[in-house]
């Protein structure tokens, strides 16, 4: 049958509003499992395309690392600098022109033994002077006591003769004062013939330090004053060399604030140098020091650690890199410090990787560093642990769809 264009459209349209009534109709005269069928098929295929689309075809490695047994320490770590535990700076006591150095830097020497020597020629006139001057009051003296001994001679002959009106009273007192001026004279003399004593003796002292001598056993490690140079010693006295006893080293080790409280003295140490990093040289800490020194607003103490040198292989400044040892334990067994994990009951654990896959196991911990953690129980050597979990991308699982699905 014919119909218009008109005609069509209007039947077409009615058809189409009543589709989804006969298909509604048509859905409820299947049987029931055939309609809840359908439900689930549509169920499965939209979490299929959910899963696909959430993870996007990551998938979850584990990091793992196998238990091990060795050695650990526990340690804080310091860099430090190399010096004589014993020295002393020799310098002069006295002015004047440095005529002889009789040493040189390296040289070993022995207490007693000459150094050095200044121009002694202004101290020997200086204590050639004092000890005319000490010639000169004691013949002064001598003088004194002769006429002390006359004077009282007289006075003794003028008392007899007032005793029979043979002298006047005019020569009596005449006679007693020239006593007693003579004794205050001699009195005076005696000071000054003291005092010119002390500066003789001084004088010969300083003429002394004229001579500059080791004052112990040693090694010379330095030389600040040069033979021929001019030494000042009005306010200071000037360096000439230093003389130090290399047998015995002292690191002086410098810990941050943050450690010091964790050292103690006698706490066991050790350190390497630049020159021998494989080479360690173990001691004991000998002394906090209590005064900190302050860097670019860091706190810094001062520890002192003596090690015997008798090789003469550790050298003055060397730069150290010291371990004070907490802590240190042989042959345990140890796994990576992210292996160990705590509950939440304050209960360490690790997840152990079995065939069943990753399980925890709960561990008892000892002694630990930045890198190690001492497992004393829970787990053995030879065992692998899960240290962490890494999540990366599958090509052939985003092609083929989400994990578990072809």
């Amino acid at each position: 049958m014919g119909y218009d264009s008109d005609t069509r459209d209007e039947i077409q349209n009615g058809e189409a509003r009543r589709f989804p009534a006969r298909l509604k109709a048509h859905w409820r005269g299947l049987p029931g499992a055939v309609r809840w069928g359908g439900i689930g098929v549509a169920a499965l295929v939209a979490l299929w395309l959910f899963y696909g689309w959430a993870f996007d075809g990551e998938s979850t490695t584990y990091r793992t690392a196998t238990a091990a047994r060795g050695n650990i320490e526990q340690t804080v770590t310091a860099l430090g600098s190399l010096q004589p535990k014993d020295y002393v700076d020799v310098g002069a006591q006295v002015s004047g022109q440095l005529k002889t150095v009789f040493v040189d830097v390296g040289d070993e020497v022995k207490e007693g033994d000459q150094l050095a020597e200044i121009d002694a020629q202004t101290y020997e006139t200086a204590v050639a002077a004092a000890r005319a001057r000490l010639v000169q009051l004691q013949s002064e003296l001598a003088g004194s006591q002769a006429e002390l001994s006359l004077a009282q001679r007289q006075y003794k002959r003028n008392l007899d003769l007032a005793k029979i009106d043979a002298v006047s009273r005019d020569d009596l007192d005449t006679s007693e004062t020239a006593v007693k001026t003579t004794q205050a004279t001699i009195a005076s003399l005696q000071a000054q013939i003291e005092q010119q004593k002390s500066t003789v003796e001084g004088d010969e002292i300083n003429l002394g330090y004229t001579k500059i001598y080791a004052p112990m056993n040693g090694t010379v490690t330095s030389q600040t004053a040069l033979q021929g140079q001019t030494l000042n010693a009005n306010q200071t006295a000037p360096t000439i060399l230093t003389i130090s006893d290399l047998s015995t080293m002292t690191v002086e080790a410098e810990v941050a604030e943050a450690d010091v409280g964790r050292l103690t003295p006698d706490m066991p140490v050790y350190f390497t140098t630049l020159g021998a990093p494989n080479e360690r040289w173990r001691s004991t800490i000998r002394q906090i020091l209590p005064t900190p020194e302050i860097e670019n607003d860091v706190v810094l103490y001062t520890v002192l650690i003596d090690i015997a040198n008798p090789d003469r292989k550790l050298m003055t400044d060397m730069t150290t890199q010291v371990f004070f040892l907490l802590g240190e334990a042989d042959d345990v067994v140890t796994v990576p410090v992210g292996a160990v994990k705590s509950s939440a009951d304050g209960q360490s654990y690790v997840t152990v990787l079995t065939k069943d896959g990753p399980r925890p196991r709960d561990v008892e911990t000892g002694i630990a560093n930045r890198i190690s953690i001492e497992i004393r129980s829970g787990l053995e050597a030879g065992e692998i642990v899960v240290t962490g979990t890494e999540t990366g991308s599958s090509e052939s699982s985003s092609r083929r769809g989400p994990p578990g699905f072809l």
